[in-house]
């Protein structure tokens, strides 16, 4: 990895607080997975993108659907973030069982309920990055939960927004 220690490069990522969501697809047999690499790309197109390890299974779901969607969490849904995370959680129909979630309008993947914003796409194109895919999405439908405080992530645990702000107050 070009002498870069794997390590230490993981701990400089992790400095950078970002949102939690859960990227889902499929219709049929839901896929989910936790993701804090989700960003905006564009107004106009509007876009976005998610990165997805080649080697999930949520990787491809989403070539298989040809769309996914994207749920971001709020502080409340900790639970949901550390489920969608484990690698041991139940797989095929029994993945979503204890979640409550409802099908997209567009794409009919899961968007979990009460959760900030979500966002469904059509896959408008994929890139390669490494040991991940870039999956670029085409928004088709977006929405609003209940206004709620926001979940991060930073140095490899899970925070509150309004704990992060109240240190700068």
């Amino acid at each position: 990895m070009n002498g870069l220690d794997p390590a230490v490069l993981r701990g400089c990522f992790g400095t950078f607080a970002t949102g939690v969501t859960v990227v889902t697809a499929g219709s049929e047999t839901p896929r989910g997975m936790t993701a804090n690499s989700f960003a905006s790309v564009s107004l106009d197109p509007p876009l976005v993108l998610v990165c997805v390890l080649k080697s999930a299974a949520m990787h491809e779901a989403v070539l298989a659907e040809n769309a996914f969607a994207v749920s971001v969490l709020s502080a409340e849904q900790e639970k949901l973030a550390r489920y969608f995370a484990d690698r041991g959680r139940p797989r095929g129909d029994r993945e979503f069982a204890s979640v409550d979630w409802l099908p997209g309008p567009h794409t009919g993947a899961p968007i979990i309920e009460d959760c900030l914003a979500w966002i469904e796409c059509d896959l408008a194109q994929t890139y390669d990055g490494g040991d991940h895919s870039i999956f670029l999405g085409a928004v088709l439908g977006q929405g609003r939960g209940p206004a709620d405080d926001a979940l991060l992530f930073h140095g490899g645990g899970f925070h509150r927004l309004a704990t992060v702000a109240a240190r700068f107050s």
